[in-house]
């Protein structure tokens, strides 16, 4: 596919000198094409959360145990060994409408931890803070995972300190359930009910294999295998390394087997530390399931 469209686009490879010279492919092509480097049989197919009348990405994976190993990798070069922790999820329409890349993720975190908790929820919030109470008494540390709108609604549940301790992420997502919000004001509602400092986030898509984790305040840091340039807004093939604002490109390394060049529908700005900072989505892409909140 992605050969394809570089014939399209008239490109000669023998003149790509540069990254920024790279022609990054379209998300969307994901949805209607089966993005592939070469021919194999695919242990899974990641498919994108959307609405019921919205087509759904597909990115072919030829090797599940590499995409755990790798994501296991990317979370303990930024948080630390996850054996002997506990890893919770409160992710109901993920769960619910199957083959996401974000379950299998957490689900890999939680078997690597070694817990013996169970780690996923639907909607029993009353189980999942029984859990997270327990979970604290032991003195491990606690990740809770969570799509945005289920921990809102979770916070309005929530005792004066039945959260503290926690490390709290949350992986976008209103899914319609809930206004559209700010980034600060969803933070400054989170941080308060949880009572933590911070809220962490994870950005990462169907369409990409590698994640990036935010510390706070929406900044993410990219993994090691993970790139991010900025294209001009209205001409996608201008594209540009370092600080700036505009669309977000990614160079995925870990996309072997598909395409690692990817032009998505995020806008961004980049910081001159190489942190960035994702602003929102093109008016006239799908409401999707990573983060995707307005900065």
């Amino acid at each position: 596919m992605y050969r394809q469209y570089l014939l399209h686009l008239g490109c000669a490879i023998h003149q790509v000198q540069e990254v920024t010279q790279i022609p990054f492919l379209p998300i969307e092509f994901f949805k209607e094409h089966t993005v592939v480097s070469h021919s194999f049989k695919a242990e899974a197919i990641f498919q994108s959360s959307g609405t019921t009348h919205q087509s759904r990405s597909r990115h072919l994976v030829a090797d599940t145990a590499f995409y755990k190993q790798h994501a296991q990798q990317i979370f303990e070069e930024a948080y630390g060994a996850l054996a002997g922790c506990v890893v919770l999820a409160l992710l109901p329409s993920y769960l619910e409408q199957g083959d996401s890349s974000l379950v299998m993720m957490v689900d890999h975190f939680m078997q690597a931890t070694g817990q013996a908790e169970p780690g996923f929820y639907l909607r029993n919030h009353t189980e999942l803070r029984r859990a997270i109470k327990k979970a604290k008494a032991t003195g491990k540390k606690v990740y809770l995972f969570g799509v945005t709108y289920a921990l809102l609604d979770l916070a309005e549940e929530l005792l004066p300190g039945e959260g503290e301790g926690l490390t709290v992420f949350e992986t976008g997502g209103m899914k319609g359930r809930r206004r559209e919000m700010v980034r600060e004001e969803l933070h400054q509602i989170l941080t308060h009910a949880f009572g933590v400092p911070a809220i962490h986030s994870e950005y990462g898509m169907t369409e990409l294999l590698s994640q990036a984790y935010s510390p706070g305040n929406g900044i993410f840091w990219p993994s090691r295998t993970l790139r991010v340039l900025v294209r001009e807004v209205n001409d996608p093939l201008t594209v540009t390394e370092g600080p700036g604002a505009g669309g977000l490109n990614v160079i995925d390394l870990a996309n072997v087997d598909s395409c690692a060049f990817i032009e998505t529908k995020d806008l961004v700005k980049v910081l001159p530390d190489g942190s960035f900072e994702v602003l929102g989505r093109f008016d006239n892409s799908d409401i999707r399931g990573c983060n995707l909140l307005v900065g």
